[in-house]
Order: C-alpha cells, then sequence, then structure tokens
C-alpha cells in the first residue's frame, strides 16, 4: 500500500493531503487569515464563572471569549492554596488536609469551578479545540508540548506510551526510558514514531521541551493579558512531525521554501527521511497532477455515488451528522436481503472513509438499509469497526439497533472541510451551502495558473460577481498582484451582478 503527503503550499493558503493508493484519506488546510489557533497557549483573563455550567470564560484575545470546564483546570497544590487565602474563602484547618506531597492536585475531590478561578483571574491556557461554527475555543491549562516522538505535559504526573505501539517489549522499553529521563512530576507520553527510537534522540527531543517549557512560563511572568506564549507548528510541519514516517513513501511538496523549512526540520528529528522529500515543480498544479482535486469536490457534496450505484447521502444538522444509505440504481442478482447487504457493505467503507476526509465529529448517526437478518446487521457492524481503525481520531461505535440504525461518536478538534471550505447559502437563506467568496477566488487563482500558459495576449479579464471582485481588489489584492507579476500579464477584474456567486469567466485581453 502506497502512502504519500502531497502539500500544495502558496502564499495564501496551504493544503496537505495524506494518500494512501492514490485516494487522499486526511486533508489538512491552513490559510494565513483563517488560521487554526488548537495547540496555541495564551495568556488570559477569566471574564465570567458559571458555576450552573462547570466552566468559565476567558478573554485570550479573540473576537470571542474561549470557555474552559472544570475538569480542564489544573492547579497544583501552591497555586490552590494561593487561590485560597486571597479568596479567603476557606480556612487554614482545610488547608492543612491537603495532600502537599501530590502533584498535580487530582479533580477526582471534587472541587468546584468557583474553587479554582474567579473572575479577573489571570490563567495560561491552551486551546485544546478550535472555534466552531458559532462556539468559542475550548481551552485547558493542563499544558501538553508535542513534539515528533515525545509529547511533554509538565502539570501532570504521567507516563505512557501510544496504543497502536502493540510489541510489549517494546512498551517496556519506552516506559522504562521515560521513567529515568523525565524532570520530576513531569509527564511524558511516547508517541507512535518513538517505537526503535534511541534513548539518546529521546533524551535530546525532551531536553528541547523542558527548554520551550521553560521559556513558555518566562514569557508568562512577564506578559501582558491577553497575550499569546506559544504558536503551534504551521501545517506544513503538523504534517511531518504528525504523519510523516518510515511507512510514508514520499513526501512531495510545490514550495521551494517550504522545503526548505521541511529539511531543516528533519535535520533536527528525523535526518533518515530526507531522501523521501520531494520539490515538485512541473507547470500542472500539484493537486491536478495527483488527482486529488476532483475527490476534494466530491467531499464537498451531500450525495456521494457508490460504484455499485447505490450512494450515500450525508446532512449535516445542529446536533447531529445524518448519514443515509440508498440502493440507488443497484438492483442485484439473486434476491433483496442481498442486494440490501452488498449495499450496506459498500456503503460502510464509503462511509469511513468520508468521515475521515471530510473530518467529521460528534454524533453520526448511520441509517442502512434495512436488513432482516440479525447476522447481517451483525455483519455490517463488524466491517465499520474494522473500516475506522485506520483513523487517528477516537470513534465510539455502538451496535446496530433493530431499525437498521448505527450511533457512533468521533472525536472533532476543528472544523469539518464542509464548514471549512463553505458558508451558507444567501440565495435559498441558509438552507443550503455555496462555497466561500474565498474558496472561489482561491479556485480563481488556480485556474490563472493554469491557463495563463496558453494565453498569448499581455492582459486576462476576469468576469465575477460583484462580492468575488470586492475580496479580488480588496482582502486578496496582493496576491493579484504577485500573479501579475509571476505571469507577466496584466489583470483585469468586472463585476458582473447578474453572475451566479460562484460563476467566473476569464478571457485575454488584446491590445490594438
Amino acid at each position: 500500500m502506497s502512502k504519500e503527503l502531497i502539500i500544495n503550499a502558496t502564499d495564501h493558503e496551504t493544503r496537505v493531503a495524506f494518500v494512501e493508493n492514490g485516494n487522499p484519506q486526511e486533508l489538512f488546510i491552513e490559510r494565513p487569515k483563517e488560521s487554526d489557533i488548537a495547540g496555541n497557549i495564551y495568556k488570559g483573563r477569566v471574564l465570567r464563572v458559571l458555576p450552573g455550567m462547570q466552566a468559565a470564560f476567558v478573554d485570550i484575545g479573540l473576537n470571542q471569549a474561549a470557555f474552559i470546564y472544570v475538569d480542564d483546570v489544573f492547579n497544583n497544590y501552591h497555586e490552590f492554596e494561593g487561590l485560597m487565602r486571597s479568596s479567603h474563602e476557606e480556612d487554614e484547618n482545610d488547608l492543612a488536609e491537603l495532600d502537599t506531597d501530590e502533584r498535580p492536585l487530582s479533580l477526582d475531590q471534587n472541587f468546584m469551578i468557583e474553587e479554582l478561578l474567579h473572575e479577573g483571574q489571570e490563567v495560561m491556557v491552551q486551546v485544546s479545540k478550535a472555534p466552531i461554527g458559532g462556539k468559542g475555543a475550548r481551552i485547558t491549562s493542563r499544558i501538553s508540548l508535542p513534539g515528533r516522538f515525545l509529547v511533554l505535559m509538565p502539570t501532570t504526573d504521567h507516563i505512557g506510551v501510544s496504543r497502536r505501539i502493540e510489541d510489549e517489549n517494546e512498551r517496556k522499553r519506552l516506559r522504562e526510558t521515560l521513567a529515568a529521563l523525565r524532570p520530576d512530576n513531569y509527564g511524558l507520553i511516547a508517541r507512535t514514531v518513538s517505537e526503535g527510537v534511541s534513548s539518546e534522540k529521546l533524551a535530546n527531543e525532551m531536553n528541547f521541551l523542558v527548554s520551550l517549557w521553560q521559556e513558555i512560563q518566562k514569557k508568562n511572568s512577564t506578559a501582558s493579558v491577553p497575550k499569546l506564549l506559544h504558536q503551534e507548528l504551521n501545517v506544513t510541519l503538523r504534517a511531518v512531525r504528525d504523519l510523516f514516517t518510515q511507512e510514508v513513501d514520499k513526501l512531495v511538496i510545490d514550495s521551494r521554501a517550504g522545503y526548505e523549512q521541511i529539511l531543516q526540520f528533519l535535520d533536527t528529528f528525523m535526518p533518515r527521511l530526507k531522501d523521501s522529500v520531494e520539490l515538485y515543480e512541473d507547470n500542472e498544479p500539484i493537486f491536478d497532477a495527483y488527482n486529488l482535486e476532483s475527490e476534494i469536490s466530491r467531499a464537498l457534496k451531500k450525495k456521494v455515488w457508490l460504484k455499485s450505484g447505490g450512494y450515500i447521502v450525508i446532512e449535516h444538522t445542529e446536533a447531529f451528522v445524518a448519514i443515509d444509505v440508498n440502493t440507488g440504481r443497484f438492483v442485484g442478482k439473486r434476491n433483496l436481503e442481498e442486494t440490501i447487504l452488498k449495499t450496506n457493505l459498500e456503503a460502510v467503507k464509503e462511509i469511513a472513509y468520508q468521515i475521515r476526509l471530510r473530518d467529521i465529529g460528534g454524533l453520526i448517526i448511520i441509517d442502512f438499509i434495512d436488513m432482516e437478518k440479525k447476522s447481517n446487521r451483525e455483519r455490517v457492524f463488524n466491517a465499520l469497526q474494522d473500516a475506522l481503525k485506520k483513523d487517528r481520531s477516537k470513534t465510539n461505535v455502538l451496535p446496530m439497533s433493530d431499525l437498521g440504525l448505527i450511533e457512533m461518536t468521533r472525536k472533532r478538534t476543528r472544523e469539518t472541510l464542509n464548514r471549512m471550505l463553505c458558508e451558507p447559502c444567501f440565495y435559498c437563506e441558509g438552507e443550503g451551502y455555496l462555497k466561500s467568496k474565498r474558496t472561489i477566488c482561491y479556485n480563481i487563482f488556480r485556474d490563472l495558473r493554469r491557463e495563463a500558459g496558453e494565453m498569448m495576449a499581455p492582459g486576462i479579464t476576469l468576469k465575477v460577481h460583484p462580492e468575488v471582485a470586492e475580496m479580488l481588489l480588496g482582502e486578496e489584492r496582493d496576491v493579484v498582484e504577485s500573479l501579475e507579476r509571476s505571469l507577466s500579464k496584466q489583470i483585469m477584474i468586472r463585476p458582473d451582478p447578474e453572475f451566479h456567486l460562484e460563476q467566473y469567466e476569464m478571457y485575454e485581453i488584446h491590445k490594438n
């Protein structure tokens, strides 16, 4: 099975596709103007404590306040003691009963949010979930710093080994190595790629992460509020850190600057993988060359056709995602039960694939076609569990009900592909979705690069919807000017109010 990382990097957008046997399995998109803040560490201020929800709102400098649940609040003994003395709400006898040797203080002791946080308090927090839809970012004060091989948890006294490492001898070796290496009261987790890595390399990375944590603490002691203390790696280096292993045949990137950045990163953490990195320099856009654009477009559609003629429909609601399976044009060869079983089994593979590619999270309800035989229902359930094993996000699947429904959950940390690339349709008052204006602009930029080489005239006219024209002449003007320089052609933008938002045309300008 071939595995590749394909990276399309430009100034305005970076797209990373994890590809298996020619099909994208995961897609990560980062736009500087809509950057993902998951993993960032901030110094924030508590705005409001909500005892009824056992949560608090914290200002970390974003447009919308972030929120933290009581289970995500870390306090060691000294921090907790200081908080209690400042609030004058508990007497010293209660403090004396606390176990001073316990660091961090376990939240199993049932502290209430109002005992741990108060309005105006300054806290160091990390974004665990970026803002999704209308919800603000979810944050935690239990900091974790991921490296290539290890995750450092300076607020948690714990040693862990990735469950994906199955060899018991290797698990034991890693546990013993981490126990010998780690500083007192620090937590460490060995990531999957740490399997077989020498103690020296693990020690070097741990020292790097400890130094990083000390630097963050130093910034926190002097920074004003709110303040960004540490920014997570960009999407390219996150992909290299988290996905680029010896099982990946190659990494291909179309940006020389990104290529050099990756080699420099690998020099520090995994020099032997440098030979697997390629710089793509052909004229054809890299995602076109690897046939990825069509799969991305397919992943934005509600209806997905199966090879047999059946299809699935994926609907996003406020509370959950509903997936419906239909036989469509598939009529089978023998009997109805067999036709239904074959359709459901084929749908299982496509559903698991689409969930991973679209990064669908939260509650998911799958409505399979009803089957009379219990053994067939169990086959479909087991097939779904097997298909989800490749998914790096945690899933929990309940057995199929008599009605043919399967309920499952999948860990959600960021926007789905649909919400990232689309926006509510104003033509139908939010009942459907259109490509966002920025996505349309970036499609235009790709088409310009694709078509400009065959245009002999010195200029190109773009005919677009007025709102797209406004963005091209405003927020994306710097990209348009950069394209004019790289293509050596003048680009004229002409708004047309009769155009659909997603519609655009380009044609040559011939000088007389």
